[in-house]
Parts: C-alpha cells; sequence; structure tokens
C-alpha cells in the first residue's frame, strides 16, 4: 500500500486489512515521503502489529513506492491496496482461494463499490458501473481497450508475473493499465471475483484526477502502443482497419495507429452530412454499407458506451465477431 498524506483515510484503510479473516499475510506500507500526519500513523500501527513492514522515502511518485513495496515483498501472491480504500473482510481469503483454485488465472480482482458523488462524478460512477460487469477473463481481455477494466486497488496477483514480465514502469501513461495491456499482451489471464469485495473512494486529489499521466491523451497514447501490436495479430487484413467514428475526437484518436504501421482505409459514420464524403482521402460509409459477414476488421472510436452497445449488436447482425472482426477501443 503506497501513501503520500493520507491522515483523513489511513487509519480506516490500514485496519481494513488487519481485520481480515485471512490472518497469514505481510502488510508493506511506502510511505512516499507525507508530509501530514500519515507516517506518525502507520508507526502508531506497525507497534501494534509485527505483520507490518513500514518503508519510509523521500517523495518520488507512486511508481517507485510500489515497485518498493513488491521488492520487500515475500510472499506467493501481491495484494494492493491504497490508504484511501476500504477493504471488505473477506477479501484476501477469497483472492486466495480463487488463485490457489486457479492455476491459469495470474490476476484476480474484485466488483468494488463507488464511494463518491453520483450525480457530481456521473462520469466515474458510470466506469465503476462498467468495470464490475466485466468478470470472465474473456470479457476482461476483449474489453481492454476500452478502458482499463480493473480497480488498480483490487487486484490480487502472482509474484511470478513480475519476474517473467516486469513490473510497474515510469512514463507518460497510467501505470497500472500499461500493466494490464503488457501482461494480456503475453497471455496473462486475468479474472474478477463477482462479488463487491472493495470500497473505491473517489476523491479530487486522486492521482488519477490531477497527474498528467492519468490524462484522457495519456490513455489513448499507450491504448494505440497495444492496440497496434494486438491487431497484428489477429487482423487478417493487416494492416488495414476501418474505423467506425468520423468525428474529429474519434479520428484523432484512431490517428495514433498509423505511427505504429495501421492504415485506415474508410470511416463508418451516422452523420448524414459525413455519409459519402470522403475525410483525408477516406471514404465515410453508412452502417449499411459495411460489407457482410466479417469481410473488414472495425475498430470503433465511439466513446459513448450506449452507443456503443449498440454497435455491438448491429456488427453480430452482420456476422461480425468481437475480437476476430471488430474490437472496441473507447
Amino acid at each position: 500500500m503506497p501513501v503520500f498524506n493520507a491522515e483523513d483515510t489511513l487509519d480506516e484503510a490500514i485496519n481494513s486489512i488487519l481485520s481480515q479473516t485471512y490472518k497469514q499475510f505481510e502488510f508493506i506500507i511506502v510511505d512516499d515521503g507525507s508530509t501530514d500526519a500519515s507516517q506518525e500513523i502507520i508507526k502508531q500501527w506497525n507497534e501494534k502489529d509485527d505483520r507490518i513492514s513500514a518503508i519510509y522515502k523521500d517523495h518520488q511518485n507512486i511508481v517507485e513506492a510500489l515497485n518498493d513495496g513488491i521488492r520487500q515483498s515475500s510472499g506467493k501472491y501481491v495484494t494492493r491496496m491504497d490508504a484511501d480504500d476500504i477493504s471488505l473482510p473477506t477479501r484476501l481469503k477469497r483472492q486466495v482461494a480463487f488463485l490457489e483454485e486457479h492455476p491459469k488465472i495470474g490476476l484476480v480482482s474484485c466488483k468494488v463499490q463507488y464511494l463518491g458523488n453520483k450525480e457530481e462524478q456521473k462520469g466515474y460512477s458510470k466506469y465503476v458501473a462498467w468495470i464490475n460487469e466485466l468478470t470472465s477473463p474473456k470479457e476482461i481481455s476483449l474489453n481492454r481497450f476500452v478502458e482499463s477494466p480493473l480497480a488498480h486497488p483490487s487486484v490480487c496477483f502472482r509474484k511470478t508475473l513480475i519476474q517473467k514480465y516486469g513490473g510497474y514502469r515510469n512514463g507518460a501513461f497510467p501505470e497500472d493499465y500499461e500493466l494490464w495491456l503488457r501482461w494480456m499482451e503475453q497471455g496473462v489471464q486475468m479474472s474478477k471475483l463477482p462479488e463487491v469485495l472493495l470500497k473505491w473512494r473517489d476523491q479530487d486529489r486522486r492521482l488519477s484526477r490531477t497527474h498528467p499521466r492519468y490524462s484522457t491523451d495519456a490513455f489513448y497514447k499507450i491504448k494505440a502502443k497495444y492496440l497496434s501490436r494486438w491487431l497484428e495479430l489477429v487482423n487478417p487484413y493487416h494492416p488495414y482497419i476501418v474505423v467506425w467514428g468520423a468525428g474529429r475526437t474519434s479520428r484523432k484518436r484512431a490517428e495514433l495507429l498509423t505511427q505504429y504501421g495501421i492504415r485506415i482505409t474508410h470511416y463508418i459514420d451516422v452523420d448524414p452530412k459525413k455519409i459519402g464524403q470522403q475525410i483525408h482521402g477516406r471514404p465515410v460509409w453508412s452502417p449499411e454499407e459495411i460489407p457482410k459477414n466479417g469481410n473488414r476488421f472495425i475498430v470503433s472510436y465511439v466513446g459513448n458506451r450506449g452507443v456503443n452497445k449498440k454497435i455491438r449488436r448491429y456488427l453480430r447482425q452482420k456476422n461480425y465477431q468481437l475480437g476476430n472482426h471488430f474490437i472496441l477501443a473507447a
């Protein structure tokens, strides 16, 4: 658990781990140069429970804190936790048992309860509802290019994955999303328990709201890198794709793929003003003009989740299969 100036929530977060029904664990807390009372709170808890191992360091970033904690760990599994969240009592027991019973699964997450203002932060609330829908390895894998399909502090994974495929990386990208994409590219299967085992707090000061590495542009740039490599493997028409979404934002995001050799031949759109036109030399089709039976590979950059569900249904009617003939990337 990395900590940086979390005095308001730290007691509750630590207590939620020490109150787990599964008792055999080491609790590594990495204080990343806090300037509030966090260090004192950690020291007080450390005196009460010898399962806590604390690391105090000058402030750097969450990536260094995470990797420092993993390097100090000696366990078979690594469970993530954040200093402003709450793990429910059976979380460790359920996640460890799942990995013990499913040796082919490398990482297991869980559903999360959103602790935030659902009215003021409707987008984030909808995101939580979306990730809670994705539980099977197939669902998680096929939706990984939409957004990060896992809540970072909800995961538990085999430590051998770090040794095989590397740990968290520093860069102009969200460190957790890059890790999921890299591991899944290597064939790591990820699953999600069908019950809520973590209360995920949404605060204005959280890194995902304040640091540029979590910006929308950063997500799409790292997504393009891994999506282009995935397309090379699965697209029978590589490097050619058709992009669903001819609006300026969709085109800008899809264009990131071209730096990796992907070539966009057509756009698809429902706007009658765009249909039949050419944008950057690429014709714009209506959905009705899409060839049947998966004769193109389509990448949807339409960001509206409700519209994306309609796109899925429409393409299935034309015998396009998700993962084989099309993928959602927004």
